[in-house]
C-alpha cells in the first residue's frame, strides 16, 4: 500500500512539473509578429503643369514588406511591391529593405529598388530608389527620393528633401527642396516645396497615417 501511495504522489508530481513546464514554455514562445499598416497621400500643385495626387500604401509583418503606389513612376502609373526588411543598431538605428515589382498603366515594367533609413538622436535619413529598365534601354530610368531630418521636437521635423522624376517633366535632372512635418499619435501632416521660388516649382502636400 505504501508503494502505491508513494507511485501515485510521483506521477502527480511528474504531472504537475510537465504541465507547469509547458505553460512557461507558451508563456515565453514568441508571439507571432501582428501586422502593420501606413497609408500617405501626397497632393501635388505643379507650376505650369499638370497637377495631381500620388499615394503610397504599405503592411508589414516582422521583415515581410508589401507596397503598392499610384501616380510614382509617372502620372497614370500603378506598381506594387514585395520586399524584406533588415534592421539593427541602438543609439544609431538603421533599416534597409530590398524591394522587386512590378509597375503598369503609363508605365510598363519590371522594377527593382531599395528603400533606406537611419537616425541618430533628433537626426535621421532616408533614401527611396527604383530602377525601371524598360524594352528601349535608353528609355530606363532611375527614381530617387531623399530627406535629410531634424527633429527639434518629438512632434515636429524639418529638412531638406531632393528627387530625381520624371513625373514633372522639365529639364531639371534633380528637384531640391526643403520639407517640414508635424506627427500627432499616428498621424502626419507635412508639406514640401522643391524649386522653390523658381519657374518650375512644385508644391507637394502630405498625410500620413499609421495603424
Amino acid at each position: 500500500m505504501r508503494r502505491c501511495v508513494l507511485a501515485g504522489v510521483a506521477a502527480a508530481l511528474a504531472t504537475t512539473v510537465h504541465a507547469v513546464e509547458k505553460s512557461d514554455d507558451a508563456a515565453n514562445a514568441p508571439a507571432s509578429s501582428p501586422w502593420s499598416f501606413a497609408i500617405t497621400a501626397y497632393p501635388t500643385d505643379v507650376r505650369g503643369g499638370e497637377n495631381y495626387t500620388s499615394a503610397i500604401a504599405a503592411a508589414d509583418r516582422g521583415p515581410v514588406h508589401l507596397e503598392a503606389r499610384y501616380n510614382y513612376e509617372s502620372v497614370g502609373a500603378r506598381s506594387a511591391y514585395v520586399g524584406w526588411t533588415f534592421s539593427g543598431g541602438d543609439a544609431l538605428t538603421w533599416q534597409v529593405t530590398p524591394i522587386v515589382g512590378g509597375a503598369w498603366g503609363t508605365t510598363r515594367s519590371a522594377v527593382a529598388g531599395a528603400e533606406a533609413s537611419v537616425a541618430w538622436r533628433a537626426l535621421d535619413a532616408y533614401v527611396e530608389a527604383e530602377y525601371v529598365p524598360t524594352t528601349s534601354h535608353e528609355d530606363a530610368y532611375v527614381y530617387a527620393w531623399s530627406e535629410l531630418g531634424f527633429r527639434p521636437a518629438a512632434w515636429l521635423r524639418l529638412g531638406i528633401v531632393g528627387q530625381r522624376t520624371r513625373t514633372y517633366g522639365g529639364q531639371r535632372e534633380i528637384q531640391r527642396g526643403l520639407l517640414a512635418q508635424v506627427t500627432w499619435n499616428a498621424v502626419t501632416i507635412g508639406a514640401y516645396v522643391f524649386n522653390p521660388g523658381a519657374g518650375d516649382q512644385v508644391l507637394m502636400a502630405m498625410l500620413g497615417a499609421k495603424f
